[in-house]
Parts: structure tokens; C-alpha cells; sequence
């Protein structure tokens, strides 16, 4: 039976989420509910809950999450109830022209739960399913192949970060860019989808990973991370430097983990010849980069879009999960602050003044 669950339901932009009891309906066939634990707040939540993304309110916001499954419906195999699970937006059908060429995060097929949200208010009018997810919220249903089960124990806090922040980022350079060892890689902006794009090159034998952002706080954690260098774009003399540290040629990847113009359209000063922008966030709808096209062809360079790392979540979660369990993943150190769900405006505010590399809902 449908049951009511409380959630942080963002009712019109640019205002604080409400919590309120909705209703949750039961998992149809190839759907799965989950008892969310965490629910880590990414960037992408608060472009959303501003409307820099359009969409429809109100909707439940929330797609980077972990917890235990509930309940299947018919035809799911290989999840059961009292499962531990990540949470992603990633749905995909496995046998379209897109994930027949590998790429589920660009998967074509059309699903019962993009059709109907799986959340009402309590007087029947519908809410919708933020990011196909809902997760800021005690219970999600989504569809089997958006699950990724993990280990028991694994804490649900450092799990829920698999789901977005740590595919986006590790995805970026190891799927995406498929990063060679010896590259010199530079990363613009150092919160969690940064830091993780460090702990990829870093995976991939990266000879130099220079990190580059206005906090001298986010740079000392990219060097805990990884990084071999640290760069403040405010300094004069800072695209000196790091051709020094490039060899005098550039860096070979330039990974934009921050969804502004700006950085965008500086990315393209720090690489080589042949060298790649590779765009990892994602900016508000209407935002246009600019790049000087003849260069970009005269020296053989290129400007990479990278959704969710290309993550393939059956294959990668289970690959980020071992290199956790072996050390050579951190997920713990990212996680700044723990939240229950009625804090939740306040842990969106710290994230906003940028005092967080991963502020995580706790149920």
C-alpha cells in the first residue's frame, strides 16, 4: 500500500525547502523502494531548487543517496529486502543505441517513472520526482537500474557520496577523458566533484595534478587528495606557474568541476597542444562559453562534455567500493557535515557560502 513519508519538498524557487508529509506509492515492476540513511546535498540540488534548470515545482529534490532496501517489484533480480544500496539518478534500459555503446547516463528509453512521479501530496496532486530521485526524503521508488547494492559495512554517509560527487568526478578522468599515466592534469574548483577528479588522476598515474581554486582551504584538501600543486587564479602570476609545472607546455586535461562561466572560459588558457577542456559541472540553462576556435583547431585541441563520469553503475560502484575498502579511495574526509533532515535549509546555506566539500543528510 502507498504509505506517507515526511520529505523536504521545494514548493517554489528561490525559497527555502518545506517538510511535509507526502505519499510514497508502492514499487511497480523493475522498481525498488529504499529506506534512505543519507543524502549527500550537491550543487545540482540548489541549480534545480533556484530554477536554473526550469522544471515544474513542487518537487522533492535529492539524488545522491544510500540505504536499505524496502521492497521489489515484479521482475527485479539480484536486490532483495535488507540490501545496503547507493542511490543514483543514472536509469537506464541497457539496450538502447546509447547503452548498447556504453553510455547509460545518455540512455533514450522513456520509463513509467518519468511518466508518473511516485510522490503525491496528501490531497492526490502531484510532486515531482527531483532528478529522478526524490531522495531528500524518508523513502525513495526508483527503477532497479538506478541501484548499485554494497557491502554492509560500509556506513551510509561515505556511501551516499558514490552515487554523484565521486562518479562525477573519478568518472570525469578515468571513463571521460580516460586520462593516460604521465599526464599533467589541472582541476578548476576543488569541492567534492573536484577532490574526486583529483583522486582519479591520481588512480590513473597522473605525473602532475595541479589544483586551481580561490580557497586556500579547498587547495590544502585537494593536496590531502592527491594533488601535486596548488594554484589561486587570483594570483598574477599564477598561469606562469603552472606552465613551469607543466614543462613550459600546458597541462594535457583541464577538468571544470564548477558549473560558472568564468572558469569555463579560462579553462582553455592551461592546456597543450592537443590538450582537453573536459566540462564537468553543469551551469544554469542560458549560461554560453566562449573559446578562440582557432587555436583549438591550429593546435589539435578539444572541449569534452562529461555527464556523470559516463558511469556505467554496475561496473564502477563495485570498482569505487574495492578501492575504498583498500584505501585508495577517501570517502570519509569528504564529508564535512551531518544533517538531520530538518536542517536541511542550513546545511543547503553552508554549502552555498562554500564551507563544504559534502554536507550529508543523516535519516
Amino acid at each position: 500500500m502507498p504509505e506517507t513519508i515526511r520529505a523536504a519538498v521545494c514548493r517554489e524557487f528561490n525559497a527555502p525547502l518545506v517538510i511535509e508529509t507526502v505519499t510514497l506509492a508502492d514499487p511497480g515492476p523493475g522498481e525498488v523502494k529504499v529506506a534512505v540513511k543519507a543524502c549527500a546535498i550537491c550543487h545540482s540540488d540548489i541549480i534545480f531548487a533556484e530554477g536554473g534548470w526550469g522544471g515544474e515545482t513542487p518537487m522533492v529534490l535529492g539524488h545522491e543517496a544510500a540505504g536499505v532496501v524496502e521492497a521489489v517489484g515484479e521482475g527485479v533480480g539480484g536486490i532483495v529486502p535488507g540490501d545496503h544500496v547507493v542511490v543514483t539518478l543514472i536509469r537506464s534500459c541497457g539496450t538502447c543505441h546509447y547503452c548498447s555503446g556504453g553510455h547509460q547516463v545518455l540512455c533514450e528509453e522513456v520509463f513509467p517513472l518519468d511518466e508518473t512521479s511516485p510522490l503525491s501530496a496528501a490531497q492526490g496532486t502531484a510532486i515531482g520526482h527531483g532528478l529522478r530521485t526524490g531522495a531528500f526524503a524518508e523513502k525513495v521508488v526508483v527503477e532497479k537500474s538506478q541501484i548499485a547494492v554494497i557491502p554492509k559495512e560500509i556506513a551510509f554517509d561515505a556511501a551516499s557520496l558514490l552515487a554523484c560527487g565521486v562518479i562525477t568526478g573519478f568518472g570525469a578522468v578515468t571513463n571521460t577523458a580516460q586520462v593516460h599515466p604521465g599526464a599533467h592534469v589541472a582541476v578548476i574548483g576543488c569541492g567534492g566533484v573536484g577532490l574526486n577528479a583529483v583522486q582519479g588522476a591520481l588512480a590513473a598515474g597522473a605525473k602532475t595534478i595541479v589544483a586551481i581554486d580561490l580557497s586556500e582551504a579547498k587547495l590544502d584538501a585537494a593536496k590531502r587528495f592527491g594533488a601535486t600543486h596548488g594554484i589561486n587564479p587570483t594570483d598574477p602570476d599564477h598561469h606562469a606557474a603552472l606552465m613551469e609545472i607543466t614543462e613550459g607546455r600546458g597541462a594535457d586535461f583541464v577538468f571544470v568541476s564548477v558549473g560558472a562561466k568564468a572558469p569555463i572560459d579560462g579553462a582553455s588558457r592551461y592546456i597543450t597542444k592537443n590538450g582537453a577542456v573536459v566540462i564537468v559541472g553543469m551551469p544554469p540553462s542560458g549560461v554560453m562559453g566562449e573559446y578562440d576556435p582557432g587555436t583549438l583547431a591550429g593546435w589539435s585541441q578539444r572541449i569534452i562534455g562529461s555527464k556523470m563520469g559516463s558511469a556505467q553503475v554496475a561496473r564502477d560502484i563495485p570498482y569505487l567500493v574495492a578501492l575504498y575498502k583498500d584505501g585508495r579511495l577517501k570517502l570519509d574526509e569528504l564529508v564535512t557535515g551531518r544533517f538531520p533532515l530538518d536542517q536541511i535549509n542550513e546545511a543547503i546555506a553552508s554549502t552555498k557560502r562554500g564551507e563544504a566539500l559534502r554536507n550529508v543528510i543523516v535519516l
